[in-house]
């Protein structure tokens, strides 16, 4: 039972999703009357980045409010160190009571380990290592009290033994017959995105009446690729595809760009070969990526019902955001990279708290997603750590009257967060109208007007009219690189 001064708090956070695929940020083909209706009655922010374009970077950054490079999560596969302090750990530490279903991968979820002579099976090999799932990934002291742990369809748990309990199968990836690139999934009742949300409902009856003020983290898997859609959602999509805009990308484009585009585009796992795809195929990617959305949006809906019926509303802060976006076909590209562009590191983000949050509020302000933690520290009355980077949103996201500016830039890091060979370290930084990528220890980089250039199609790195700009962003580059220095161990003495 949350009150003014402790109220509950729902953070949503899907996976993959860009922020132009929800009906409230402009996109006119998605139907999500639930998300939309969410934005109405508080606050979207339309230009809102992860700090970085992978899953595990990225969520430890903003489950604890500092930069991957800071975190020492810098990629996949990495194990959150133990001395990291997530928010749900300070808010479990003063009396919340904390839940997750879906993901966290804060650490590996696949394992180095011998084949003991299993069905080879759920595991592949990387430069000629056998990975293994193990069932649940490695947690630290991370405050969660309820933990229903499923990375991903193949790799799951909790949402395995939910399948089992209703005597369903685990789902089988299957081609439809219309489409090379996307999978029919299991029916709406048996879909790991519903398992998520039915966990939470189950949280929020059990905690409706309690003195304890809660936190529940609801993590799906979807959008992510690869795509896989129930019939219902897509069928709604397949008599307008080919009326879907195509990617953007312009012929010649990746020529005066870094090669790993390149490299990425010829060469895109699973599958999404750019090159080999007909524009029918693209759009039809498309607009499955946007029938996994739909999917969310219905169940974010039951969630919000939920919460009112169990007349919690008024007493809970909201949160809606994606860890990431993803290239959808965009520059010849799909998936992630070591790359910058507004697909990739672009995400919806909404907040909602009747009465405290002002509704209809659309912010144009530059934020970041690790801006999260304090500002939900804020939201609980609760003092920051000192170990935190980032700044709190929550006086500006409560005063409609503030000013519409929050950062002067955006900060984005890729430090061969994905690893592949050769190694990329790259830093981009967003103003309000420029944006620069640059690859470190390289003579490569991008930088886009985006006032002149929204589609970042014509890299302007390499022309000598714009050396002036070049230099002055490559100082914001130093300067916002210089402040991800670990504020930890504190100051305890003057010399």
């Amino acid at each position: 039972m949350g009150d003014a001064n402790r109220p509950n708090i729902l953070w949503i956070c899907s996976d993959s999703q860009r922020w132009d695929s929800l009906g409230c940020y402009g996109n006119p083909w998605v139907r999500t009357p639930n998300l939309d209706r969410l934005a109405a009655g508080g606050t979207l922010f339309n230009r809102a980045y992860c700090q970085n374009p992978l899953c595990t970077p990225s969520r430890g950054s903003f489950l604890t409010g500092r930069y991957p490079v800071t975190t020492k999560l810098r990629q996949n596969g990495q194990d959150i160190p133990e001395g990291e302090v997530l928010v749900t750990r300070i808010l479990r530490d003063n009396g919340y009571v904390c839940g997750l279903s879906g993901k966290l991968h804060l650490s590996a979820c696949d394992h180095k380990i011998k084949n003991f002579g299993r069905d080879p099976k759920g595991w592949w090999k990387q430069q000629n290592q056998e990975y293994h799932f193990k069932g649940v990934e490695r947690r630290i002291d991370d405050g969660y009290d309820e933990f229903y742990w499923c990375h991903s369809v193949s790799n799951s748990n909790a949402y395995t033994r939910w399948l089992q309990d209703k005597g369903s199968a685990k789902p089988e990836p299957k081609l439809r017959d219309d489409s090379r690139h996307v999978y029919r999934s299991v029916p709406d009742g048996d879909h790991v995105t519903t398992f998520c949300v039915e966990k939470a409902m189950g949280f929020l009856e059990a905690y409706k009446d309690s003195v304890y003020p809660w936190l529940f983290s609801v993590n799906i898997w979807d959008p992510h690729l690869s795509l896989r859609v129930i019939d219902e959602y897509m069928d709604r999509y397949l008599d307008r595809v080919d009326e879907i805009p195509d990617a953007v990308f312009a012929q010649g484009e990746l020529a005066t760009k870094p090669p790993y585009q390149l490299k990425y585009h010829e060469e895109m796992k699973p599958g999404f070969d750019f090159a080999d795809m007909t524009a029918h195929e693209r759009k039809y990617c498309k607009a499955a990526y946007w029938a996994m959305v739909d999917h969310i949006d219905h169940q974010v809906g039951r969630l919000l019902d939920k919460l009112e019926e169990t007349g919690q509303r008024e007493d809970t802060l909201v949160i809606y955001t994606s860890d990431h976006g993803e290239m959808l076909g965009d520059h010849g590209l799909y998936v992630k990279g070591p790359f910058h562009y507004e697909g990739a590191v672009r995400v919806p983000l909404i907040m909602s708290y009747p009465g405290v949050i002002p509704a209809g509020v659309r912010r144009e302000a530059l934020v970041e997603l690790c801006d999260l933690a304090p500002t939900v520290l804020d939201c609980a009355g609760l003092p920051r750590h000192p170990g935190m980077q980032a700044r709190s949103l929550w006086e500006f996201v409560t005063d409609a009257a503030a000013e519409d500016a929050f950062r002067d830039d955006v900060y984005c890091e890729y430090y061969n967060a994905n690893p592949n060979e050769p190694k990329q370290f790259c830093t981009m930084v967003r103003g309000e109208r420029y944006k620069i990528n640059v690859f470190h220890g390289q003579e490569l980089g991008e930088l886009y007007d985006l006032e002149e250039d929204p589609g970042e199609l014509t890299n302007l790195w390499d022309r000598p009219d714009h050396l002036g700009l070049k230099a002055a962003m490559l100082k914001r580059v130093c300067d916002r690189m210089a402040q991800t220095a670990d504020p930890l161990p504190e100051r305890v003495g003057i010399f």
